[in-house]
């Protein structure tokens, strides 16, 4: 790794942590209780948003009231998404007659979108119409993320409340985040996107000619449109020249804007964020890597500062990063040392005049190595599906460092409130831990940690897991799960690993190289990705909605600080034990069997 490596890291992590102060005490600002600058500024639009929906703004929902509403608000938002999808061919803004997508890929998508996933099987320029792409898809990144920071900002109320009943009112909760935070910052990062490139238009589809002339090969059909054989069974295939090419367009930028800030991902176009009408120069890109992050790095903040100690707040976030820098330094020095296979024939992966060397395959030269690790560590560890190269070609270590940030449960950073509140279903495990190892019951924040707190804390740590081990479990024991790899061996179930660890912890990103829009995989993932996301919500609400009941405890001798050094390396080692517990007998079937067989083809005796 060279000096420009650590530059381009530095730099990105310098702007982020200036960002996290400002951006986090603005959203505390927004769901305050009481009246400010922030909330007066909307106040009118918001009370007509209440007037119209019927909200009553001034109702306090307990926790079953709360996750009620989050379910049938997201289940609606399923069912539009998938209607969507079914009925496209006879609905406005389809330049390109797109067709119904199929019910299982429709399915598949609409719980994808609604849980914050962007899981897609589907390539979006060749099977959704603008319609489907601006009334379903973006709107589901909006209420989605939103939807995160609501219950989040719950699960925050259940700390900083005593005695109460109530851990606030989704609907102003769902509307503030939306109206306050992320309609506002979509609108500035559409126009900078715009201004690098980014398209956003209605217009259809441009046919234009290709600067060279090329012949490919395709196979001789019939006129049942079958493919025809020769006397020996083999495909008839013709020449064919192509001097034209298709350049989709359509109102891209808006859509880009809000799946990064919300750490959704679900991209515009196939190949997503290395797509050039998407992510054109090293500015968007740094731009939409920035958004990924920016949210989730600020609800640290925000969190500290309504519970009344900001070092709360600033302690979580330093947890997330000594996990997040070492892992990204590991991923970029994989990448750089290059593929020891290409070594082994005598290849020189170091003699480029664009980077230091290393592995370029799946990579964007525009981008680089750098660009592209940081890319796949930030957007695995913040539940954010984009990606700007193809976590499929990179080494196995290099591979399995965005697989394990995943499989980690999207703390570090994770998705928008989402991350947060599953950190914190960490921190109270952390805590019960270090109570067990002094004899006192714990406490987190002036709340004792009892026996329910712990079984709702669990259960949202470890319901992903044994889903991930499920899910991948059912995938290689069934011939439609296997029959969709694309390389054997280790490779092979890595992909499925990758696979079923992204929808099952709500990521989104795709390892490449599996064919997974086939109705198993479509079924299963989205099966994973239903159970990743709502029974979790519910556990964290309950276990919001005992806190808030409970009165404060003052501090004593025998209180364990949460917001030192030490709190940092406990919770961090949690995090980290039980990731490695959990799935580090996959990983060694996987991304570590692979790489120990680059290694044994070049030194064979070893």
């Amino acid at each position: 790794m060279t000096a420009n490596d650590y530059l381009q890291m530095g730099f990105y992590l310098a702007v982020l942590l200036l960002l996290v102060k400002p951006l986090g005490g603005y959203i505390a600002a927004v769901f305050s209780d009481t009246p400010n600058r922030v909330t007066r500024i909307g106040a009118g639009g918001e009370r007509f948003i209440y007037r119209v929906c019927g909200i009553r703004a001034d109702e306090d929902m307990g926790w079953k009231r709360y996750a009620l509403a989050v379910l049938l608000f997201n289940v609606l938002g399923v069912l539009v998404v998938y209607a969507l999808q079914r009925l496209q061919p006879w609905l406005p803004l389809n330049p390109q007659h797109f067709g119904a997508v199929s019910a299982d890929s429709s399915m598949n998508t609409a719980i994808s979108f609604a849980t914050n996933t962007n899981w897609q099987g589907y390539g979006g320029e060749s099977t959704m119409s603008y319609l489907t792409q601006m009334l379903g898809l973006a709107v589901q990144n909006f209420v989605s993320a939103a939807t995160g920071i609501a219950v989040l900002i719950a699960v925050i109320r259940g700390f900083s409340r005593r005695s109460a009943k109530g851990l606030g009112n989704f609907w102003v909760d769902l509307t503030r985040s939306t109206l306050y935070l992320l309609l506002p910052l979509s609108l500035l990062l559409t126009l900078l996107l715009v201004s690098q490139g980014v398209v956003q238009n209605f217009k259809p589809y441009l046919t234009v000619p290709v600067v060279q002339t090329t012949t490919v090969s395709e196979p001789v059909l019939d006129a049942a449109g079958n493919q025809q054989k020769d006397a020996a069974g083999n495909a008839l295939m013709k020449p064919v020249q192509v001097g034209t090419q298709t350049l989709p367009m359509g109102p891209a930028a808006s859509q880009i804007a809000i799946k990064q800030l919300g750490t959704n991902g679900g991209g515009f176009f196939n190949v997503n964020s290395a797509h050039p009408f998407e992510n054109p120069t090293p500015l968007s890109n740094f731009l939409e890597l920035l958004a990924i992050l920016l949210i989730p790095a600020g609800l640290c903040y925000t969190f500290g500062q309504m519970v009344g100690d900001r070092r709360q707040g600033w302690s979580l976030l330093a947890v997330m990063l000594v996990i997040f820098i070492p892992l990204l330094l590991a991923c970029t020095a994989a990448e750089q040392a290059g593929n020891p296979l290409l070594a082994h024939l005598g290849v020189d992966q170091h003699a480029s005049v664009l980077q230091a060397g290393g592995n370029m395959e799946g990579k964007e030269t525009r981008f680089g190595i750098v660009n592209s690790t940081l890319w796949a560590t930030a957007t695995t560890a913040a539940s954010n599906g984009s990606v700007n190269a193809m976590h499929d070609s990179f080494t196995p270590i290099g591979g399995m460092i965005p697989m394990w940030l995943i499989q980690l449960g999207e703390v570090i950073f994770g998705g928008v409130g989402s991350g947060l509140y599953g950190m914190l279903a960490f921190a109270v495990v952390a805590v019960f831990i270090a109570g067990l190892m002094v004899g006192r019951t714990p406490e987190y924040l002036g709340k004792k940690i009892e026996a329910y707190e712990m079984k709702m804390a669990s259960l949202a740590v470890l319901l992903p897991c044994a889903l991930v081990v499920v899910g991948t479990a059912i995938a290689v024991m069934t011939p439609a799960g296997v029959a969709g790899i694309a390389n054997p061996g280790a490779h092979g179930f890595s992909e499925i690993l990758y696979a079923v660890s992204s929808a099952s912890n709500n990521n989104g990103s795709a390892f490449a190289g599996l064919s997974a829009n086939t109705p198993f995989w479509n079924v299963l993932l989205g099966i994973c990705m239903f159970l990743a996301r709502f029974p979790l919500i519910v556990a964290m609400l309950a276990m919001a909605g005992a806190l808030a009941a409970k009165r404060h405890v003052p501090e004593s001798a025998g209180t364990l600080p949460t917001h030192t050094p030490l709190f940092v390396t406990l919770l961090a080692c949690v995090v980290i034990v039980v990731g490695a517990l959990t799935f580090l007998p996959a990983l060694a079937l996987g991304p570590i069997a692979e790489q120990l067989m680059s290694v044994h083809s070049i030194s064979p005796g070893h």
